[in-house]
């Protein structure tokens, strides 16, 4: 596809992609990427983007729950705002563009209207979330969990593998933790994260841009199947009550029922075996699911087919089967009037516009209970994410950069 961006959008795309560069040095660990939640790592990333902001003409803060937040005005002092960014938190051994892309894209929207002079009817407001990954702690979003007026209780009790609680490492981090859970953010009238897509459909498609029209909901089941264990040698076939066989077909019947719709996936990404000896017959087998679609009703039936094949995979082979939810998210519906935007931001850049869900969580859904919210992907390498063979091309991220810009201007807040 012939890039129809101008010199001056690859020109700021390559500045962003320079600070994206940059902002990968601020790691755990040396050598490669890990920045936790209120780490030394984050603390220095935090500063960094604050002085970004500095240089922008913002005055950027460390907000009560551990969130980097600024504000440019409008037009007229005290307008409503468009709320742009994403997180800054990784994994562990992550990808540089994660979570940090959204967050600086959403910088350099503001950096090109302030070095032109231009103010807009409303505000705009960035912030830089500081805990969306959920790898030190056991919260995940707490960042916009706290703006969305929605952070847990028991959240700054958690400690860390190393005894740590969170609210000690919040307050070091310059948080406040006794006002954390009393930010809500009621002066945003719309929130809009850019993100990549870690999935493969843009790639595949040949388009650099998308726009999320949900984001999957999730539920994710313990199965536990119990046969008995035996000799290898000394069990005939027709006579075992192999748990892990069962196991086995319990999976394809799962992958076999997601690949009947488009958008539902399925997938057991782990798997125990007892006693686990070469020479006997599995007696039981642990393995969890997780299945994603955008519609929760779809899922709900979904579900529902698979404990049945389950339940019916057991009783013909003589093993029980026990399976218990240990979590589920509702799907978030993207708001239409900012997939509206988004999709005539993106035909404005003449790249065909794809509608396409999210099957992996984002700040979006929970900042979608305080507000309109949307996002906007941008196309990764292979749809790797996570992982540091993460990448995307300059002519992408100005893409990305170059949408979100033409969408904060037309914005209209109602």
């Amino acid at each position: 596809m012939a890039s129809s961006l101008s010199e001056a959008d690859l020109a700021a795309g390559a500045r962003l992609m320079a600070r994206l560069d940059a902002f990968a040095a601020f790691t755990d660990e040396p050598g490669r990427l890990t920045r936790l939640f209120l780490s030394e790592a984050h603390r220095r990333a935090a500063a960094a983007f604050i002085g970004w902001c500095g240089e922008a003409g913002l005055a950027a803060r460390i907000d009560p729950a551990g969130n980097v937040v600024a504000r440019y005005e409008g037009k007229r002092n005290g307008a409503p705002a468009l709320m742009l960014g994403s997180h800054i938190d990784t994994v562990r051994d992550a990808g540089r563009y994660d979570g940090n892309y959204g967050a600086l894209a959403a910088l350099a929207v503001v950096q090109g209207l302030s070095a032109a002079g231009e103010r807009l009817d409303h505000a705009i407001e960035i912030v830089a979330f500081g805990d969306e990954e959920g790898v030190r702690f056991r919260s995940t979003l707490s960042g916009s969990r706290a703006l969305a007026g929605a952070y847990f209780e028991d959240a700054l009790d958690q400690k860390d593998s190393t005894g740590v609680a969170m609210r000690d490492a919040l307050k070091a981090f310059g948080g406040d933790p006794d006002r954390a859970s009393s930010i809500r953010a009621n002066h945003v009238a719309c929130f809009v994260e850019t993100h990549i897509e870690q999935g493969p459909v843009l790639e595949a498609e040949g388009l650099p841009l998308g726009i999320v029209t949900a984001i999957n909901g999730a539920t994710r089941l313990e199965v536990g199947v119990d046969g008995i264990a035996g000799h290898a040698g000394a069990t005939p076939m027709n006579l075992r009550r192999d748990a892990l066989t069962a196991a086995a077909e319990m999976a394809l019947a799962i992958e076999a029922r997601a690949r009947r719709e488009t958008d539902l996936v399925a997938t057991i990404g782990r798997l125990e075996v007892w006693p686990g000896a070469t020479n006997v017959i599995p007696g039981h087998v642990q393995f969890a699911i997780d299945v994603r679609a955008p519609d929760d009703e779809r899922r709900a039936a979904a579900l529902a087919d698979i404990k049945a094949r389950i339940d019916a995979i057991a009783e013909a082979r003589g093993v029980g089967a026990t399976v218990a939810k240990t979590h589920e998210a509702n799907a978030f519906v993207c708001d239409p009037r900012v997939v509206a935007g988004l999709t005539r931001a993106v035909d404005q850049l003449g790249v065909q516009p794809r509608l396409l869900p999210s099957g992996a969580g984002h700040d979006t859904m929970v900042m979608g209970a305080l507000c309109p919210a949307g996002m906007l992907f941008v196309r990764c390498k292979g749809g790797i994410s996570h992982n540091p063979l993460e990448s995307i091309t300059v002519g992408d991220c100005a893409y990305g950069l170059a949408a979100l810009t033409r969408f904060v201007r037309d914005f209209k807040i109602t």
